[in-house]
């Protein structure tokens, strides 16, 4: 994508159906996530490693597959990403160098789990938000009286005007 060109509309995912069209978050102006049942699945299995290094001691052979994965977690992450949220992520999960140690790697999953919960957590807000606003309008349209519609007490026009032979 062109970094001059004008990012889309903020997207979260629907909470009853991941894969289906984004929602778009009306107070993000560039946050995006285009995948969102993707990123669910990466998170889920960063969360999994986590669990797993904490509960196991890792020789060197192990620590670089960890780093092989968490690096290509992170390059996926990335894909399904807006430009705003890649640099972010790219700014709180520099690559590991070399072999990590146990704690190198418990640290850097942890914090990816970390930031993809408050990834989370700003979806749900968003959502949250959007169904706030939604029914603030829908009340608003209520209180009003919806367009085309009489209000029930009041005789319509055809009671008034007699039978309609």
């Amino acid at each position: 994508m062109d970094p001059a060109s004008t990012p889309d509309p903020p997207q979260v995912p629907a909470a009853t159906a991941p894969e289906g069209p984004p929602v778009v978050a009306p107070e993000a102006e560039h946050e995006a996530i285009t995948q969102p049942a993707k990123l669910l699945r990466i998170a889920t299995m960063v969360r999994e490693l986590l669990e797993d290094t904490r509960q196991a001691s890792l020789d060197e052979p192990g620590r670089i597959r960890l780093r092989q994965i968490y690096e290509r977690a992170i390059g996926e992450l990335e894909d399904v990403l807006s430009p705003d949220l890649q640099e972010e992520l790219s700014s709180l999960a520099p690559p590991m160098q070399g072999v990590p140690t146990d704690a190198e790697i418990r640290v850097a999953q942890a914090q990816l789990v970390g930031w993809l919960e408050g990834l989370f957590h700003g979806i749900q807000a968003a959502l949250f938000s959007q169904q706030m606003a939604a029914r603030a309008q829908f009340e608003e349209l209520r209180r009003r009286g919806l367009p085309g519609s009489s209000d029930p007490q009041a005789p319509s026009s055809d009671q008034s005007r007699g039978p309609y032979l």
